[in-house]
């Protein structure tokens, strides 16, 4: 599938909760969360190596449409709320559409 529309959102955790917002974001790739959706082909967690706090997703859907289905869904806002309590901010948005790349990471253990 391609991706047609996506978005790169910072967030900022409260002073040493970084980690435990990785870990939270990365529920969603759970089955039945919203980043294990069919319409979610790109969904990357990473951290700032210079301010561990700071978190980057980036997601890629195959349409807006479909990303906000999938948001809207229990699921999806089980995940909202538990990032929620562990930001120190509002999360910072950049609206993108996919164009080409690469992302390859190791099989789960």
């Amino acid at each position: 599938m391609i991706a047609h529309y996506g978005f790169q959102a910072t967030l900022t955790a409260r002073h040493g909760m970084g980690e435990a917002l990785v870990d939270v974001l990365l529920t969603g790739l759970d089955e039945g969360g919203p980043a294990a959706s069919e319409h979610c082909v790109v969904y990357l967690v990473s951290r700032s190596a210079a301010t561990p706090d700071v978190v980057h997703v980036m997601e890629g859907w195959t349409g807006e449409e479909d990303h906000h289905r999938v948001f809207a869904g229990a699921a999806a806002q089980a995940v909202v709320a538990r990032i929620s309590g562990l930001l120190a901010g509002e999360p910072v948005y950049t609206d993108h559409v996919p164009v080409h790349g690469k992302a390859a990471f190791p099989a789960a253990v």
